[in-house]
Order: C-alpha cells, then structure tokens, then sequence
C-alpha cells in the first residue's frame, strides 16, 4: 500500500468534510466548508471543528468550537468588521479543519458567508452568488442586500 507524503513525514493528515457530503461546498482552492441549517437535524458523519453561526441571538452551546455572529434573519451582519474578520478565520481554518457555516435555515445568511468565502478564495465579487447558487444550493443568498454585500464584500474589516 502506497504512502501519502504527510503519512511519510509523520504529520496528521488534514481533517475535511466528504466533497460530497450534505451542504459541503468546495471552493475553486479545494477548501471544504459545510453550510447547514440549524432548525434541522445534525447531518451524520464527523462533527465540526469550528463553526461560524450566524443568528439574531445567541446560539445553544456545541461540543466544538464556535464563533456567533449577530445576524439577523433576512438582514446583514450587526458588525461587519467583525464579519470580515469571522469569515477571514473561516475561510483560513478550512485549510486544515472541518469548518461549518450555519443559520436558522441554511440559505439566506448561510449563503451570503459562504459567497463571501468564495471572494476570499479568489472568486470576483460579482460572480461569488451564482458560485455559491450552483456549488452548494440554488437558493442560496436570499435578499436583494445580500447580493449587495456579497458584491462590496473585499475581506477588509
């Protein structure tokens, strides 16, 4: 049996999410995220390694590490240099991590974190919606202002 190079050099090989996995989203780097809606069940398989949830209210404590967002539903980000940042550790932790996006649904607020992830991993803004719509779910980025932001979105604080 052949031997990847990091079991050859003795190093943990990276944790990911199943490419084809419920609301797992590869974006064009090959960096796997999870979105998912919160009002249903856990998907099976592994758990997430950090989570980014974006809700209007504080979310139920998790058995991972997680980061809450105040977002209101159908709204933008309360603050959104600490969206900017939030996303930044997203996006830089699914390198190596199981990371997963979620909201009350899995689309509107979800699909606006993730489009702003595929910004950061390289996708022109104006294009980052139809990425998401068609990589993870075509109604994805519910709002005229998600679009909005998702467009002005630069990853700066």
């Amino acid at each position: 049996m052949e031997e990847t190079e990091a079991e050859a050099l003795n190093e943990p090989m990276p944790a990911a999410w199943d490419p084809d996995g419920i609301g797992v989203l590869q974006l064009p780097s090959g960096r796997l995220v999870r979105g998912r809606g919160l009002r249903r069940p856990l998907p099976a398989g592994p758990l997430p390694e950090f989570a980014l949830y974006l809700l209007g209210r504080q979310p139920p404590r998790v058995d991972w590490e997680a980061r809450w967002l105040r977002w209101p539903d159908f709204r933008l980000p309360a603050d959104r240099a600490a969206t900017a940042e939030a996303l930044r550790e997203a996006w830089s932790r699914a390198a190596t991590q199981r990371v997963e996006l979620a909201c009350g649904g899995g689309r509107g607020r979800t699909g606006t974190a993730l489009a702003c992830l595929a910004v950061l991993d390289g996708v022109p803004a104006h294009e980052a919606v139809a990425y998401v719509r068609t990589h993870y779910a075509a109604n994805a980025v519910e709002t005229p202002w998600q679009r909005t932001f998702v467009r002005r979105f630069d990853g700066q604080p």
